[in-house]
């Protein structure tokens, strides 16, 4: 499996702004009249409509970008700030420390903006699927162009994780389902036209759940065989609802499918091996995860690390080789969400995998000498020194660690752009 190579990108004021710029706008699709949130301003339209906008600040790649030359510009390039030139190196550093921070506040608040739109647009689909089947079908297929923005545009797009309160537990699943296949369906090397019926089945998979009473709509040991059937009828109730929307063949079997295991051992057809789609394949694993770490009873979660290795171990044979290896590559073996303990004795929790550089994940470090709301975001790729040595359940942390880290109860997943936030000191 190959990856692209890193995409760096900074920020840049919307006044400077020159057509020639590649620009990316860290808003949601429906809160800018462009087709895609990443492109080339190649007009002075455009330019004038992105500064419409309102953004103080646009991310942009000097990569990518073949900017128009601007002589008003010049000044500003080759003229040093004689208060950051004569600045002590602790007030550098402090700056560079706020720097960083603002710039990590930004991509999450972008990812927490995008997953509430998402959200939001779910919710709805679900409430008009039955009366206005077709408008929920118009507005399902948008939201995964959008993603498709995110998953194709991007060289890098990492895995982030966001605060359980992000969205209401039905939605929080699907889109968590959605996110990770779509990714996944990537690494596996899926044309552009499967990961759309990917990530519309990923995104419907469930739908038929919202005919069942609140009580049976999660998973539970704990259901008698009466309930049981009644759980699972609701792959047949999404599929139903899937054909009244008018959705394709391939999106269709693909929610018949979703709890499906090439074992024989899943519902409702007990269908084997080659006879469960390739896409059906993907979705099955990535819900089984989901399940896993966000069961309907949070006493039976347990974390993103031992769901990894249950999958591979006492739930390999339910699995296609191929997806679930590609999928322990992309996740990392300390997905987001995981709580680690470093080499060098701090605790942590990881926030962000890239799935070009998975065993290097970024992290929340515990330091009672910094507030919370002030910890940066550490890459461990930069760190020579320092590594994880192991991963932990959120009750073995320190109560200290435990209240500073705020391990999720619930994991929410969103897509955090191809942004390489600048290398910053995490010595203790």
């Amino acid at each position: 499996m190959s990856f692209m190579s890193d995409i760096h990108t900074q920020f840049i004021e919307t006044s400077q702004l020159r057509i020639g710029m590649f620009i990316y706008l860290d808003v949601g699709w429906i809160d800018h009249p462009f087709p895609v949130s990443s492109f080339e301003i190649r007009t002075q339209a455009q330019l004038a409509t992105i500064r419409a906008l309102g953004m103080d600040q646009i991310r942009y790649s000097p990569e990518k970008s073949s900017p128009e030359p601007s002589p008003a510009l010049i000044p500003e390039v080759i003229v040093v700030d004689p208060l950051v030139a004569s600045e002590s190196p602790k007030a550098a550093e402090a700056r560079l420390r706020r720097e960083v921070l603002a710039l990590q506040h930004s991509s999450l608040l972008a990812c927490e903006r995008q997953f509430g739109q998402a959200s939001q647009t779910f919710k709805h689909v679900a409430e008009i699927a039955h009366a206005q089947p077709h408008l929920a079908k118009e507005q399902t297929e948008a939201l995964i162009q959008g993603f498709l923005v995110n998953v194709l545009d991007e060289e890098e797009a990492a895995i982030r994780l966001l605060s359980e309160k992000a969205g209401e537990k039905t939605s929080l699943h699907s889109i968590n389902v959605t996110i990770i296949s779509l990714l996944l369906g990537k690494a596996l090397g899926l044309k552009k036209s499967d990961l759309f019926e990917l990530g519309v089945g990923a995104l419907l998979h469930d739908l038929g759940k919202m005919a069942l009473p609140d009580r049976l709509r999660w998973q539970d040991e704990q259901f008698n065989s009466a309930e049981r059937q009644l759980y699972q009828g609701h792959v047949q109730h999404s599929v139903s609802l899937a054909q009244r929307m008018g959705l394709s063949p391939e999106a269709i079997i693909l929610i018949a499918q979703h709890h499906e295991y090439i074992d024989g051992s899943g519902y409702p057809a007990h269908v084997k091996a080659d006879k469960i789609t390739p896409l059906g394949r993907i979705i099955s694993l990535v819900n089984k995860y989901d399940n896993m770490c966000n069961p309907g009873n949070p006493a039976l979660a347990i974390t993103p690390h031992e769901a990894l290795s249950k999958l591979f171990t006492a739930n390999k044979l339910q699995f296609d080789g191929l997806s679930i290896t590609a999928f322990i590559h992309m996740m990392g073996i300390y997905p987001p969400g995981s709580v680690v303990q470093l080499t060098d004795d701090r605790y942590a929790l990881v926030v962000s995998v890239n799935s070009a550089r998975p065993i290097k994940p970024r992290v929340v470090i515990h330091d009672s000498s910094i507030p919370r709301d002030d910890a940066l975001v550490i890459n461990l790729e930069h760190e020579k020194d320092l590594g994880i040595r192991r991963s932990l359940k959120p009750l073995q942390l320190p109560k200290a660690a435990y209240d500073y880290l705020s391990p999720r109860k619930r994991l929410c997943y969103f897509f955090e752009r191809g942004m390489e936030l600048p290398s910053a000191e995490s010595s203790p």
